[in-house]
């Protein structure tokens, strides 16, 4: 019985978090992948000068959220549940499947051995979930409606014909791999950073006492936190960008668009004359990870790197 309840326990809050982070998450990702250039417009003395957005502009993560619920109903906030379920379920089971092991004793060391297993484990479920998580977010931001169980139908629109027959070439999107395993390195680093400053956070089942921590390493654990989220805010934004990028055959094909399904019937959200946010249709795909962040900064301006940096 212990065991019955506290499997539905985690069900239960597994169900009642997923209600609550799907429409965020969704939203967060579609803010990030909303492509907004800077558009030209003829000065008064006959040149052409920059600045001005073409598209909609979407200035908020509210007015996302807003746009997203007009158009397509709740339905739109709950796009990509399914893939969403697996992508955080997948690192769940494989802490079980670890528990046991030496990576795990790895990770509870405070050796330098700790942070290789830590690394590992990190890095090992990032190659796992990096599909799931491509599929994700494509089925978050494509302007096709998707079937919540249809799987064959939802992976012919959402990859393309050469993903589908070479699935590995997933992993050789250009720069999201590289970007992917800087994140997970630079989280170890974070983690053992916070743990040298304040160990009293990050040891399992430690009781907190106000008193006995210390005023200044408190300060410099908290400006580490601010300064590390001002130079990965900017890496996720370049992430989600990358994981939209569509692999071909052939390189000159639109990396973006929706295209070449086998004749499969598409269906589009009932009512909508728009599209939620603008995709990036430029032939001249991401070629990796610095050219991504170069022109997001030149094209849409450096702003576009810290969409929703509080959520």
């Amino acid at each position: 019985m212990p065991e019955l309840f506290a499997m539905l326990t985690v069900v239960g809050s597994l169900a009642l978090s997923m209600t609550v982070m799907v429409p965020l998450l969704g939203t967060r990702v579609r803010f990030r992948a909303h492509y907004n250039p800077k558009g030209l417009q003829l000065h008064s003395e006959g040149e052409l000068e920059g600045g001005h957005h073409t598209g909609p502009v979407i200035s908020s993560f509210f007015g996302m959220l807003r746009r997203i619920y007009r158009i397509e109903g709740w339905s739109g906030l709950y796009r990509g549940l399914m893939p969403s379920l697996l992508f955080r379920v997948i690192p769940f089971f494989l802490v079980i499947l670890l528990s046991h092991s030496n990576l795990r004793h790895e990770m509870n060391n405070d050796s330098d051995g700790g942070a290789v297993g830590m690394l590992a484990y990190s890095i090992l479920v990032m190659l796992v979930s990096l599909p799931l998580e491509i599929i994700t977010n494509r089925a978050i931001t494509t302007p096709h409606k998707l079937p919540y169980f249809n799987v064959i139908y939802s992976l012919r629109i959402l990859l393309t014909p050469t993903e589908r027959r070479r699935p590995w070439i997933l992993y050789l999107t250009p720069g999201l791999l590289a970007a992917k395993v800087a994140h997970a390195a630079y989280g170890v680093l974070f983690v053992r950073l916070i743990g040298q400053l304040l160990p009293e956070f990050v040891k399992p089942g430690a009781i907190i006492r106000l008193e006995e921590i210390s005023p200044v390493r408190f300060t410099i654990a908290f400006a580490v936190v601010v300064l590390s989220k001002a130079i990965i805010i900017p890496w996720e934004v370049i992430v989600t960008r990358l994981s939209i990028q569509r692999n071909h055959a052939v390189p000159e094909l639109n990396s973006m668009t929706q295209e070449d399904s086998d004749g499969e019937k598409v269906t589009e959200y009932a009512g909508a004359e728009e599209d939620v946010i603008g995709l990036r249709t430029d032939r001249e795909p991401y070629v990796g990870l610095v050219d991504c962040g170069k022109r997001i900064i030149d094209e849409e301006g450096w702003k576009t790197l810290y969409r929703a940096w509080w959520l």
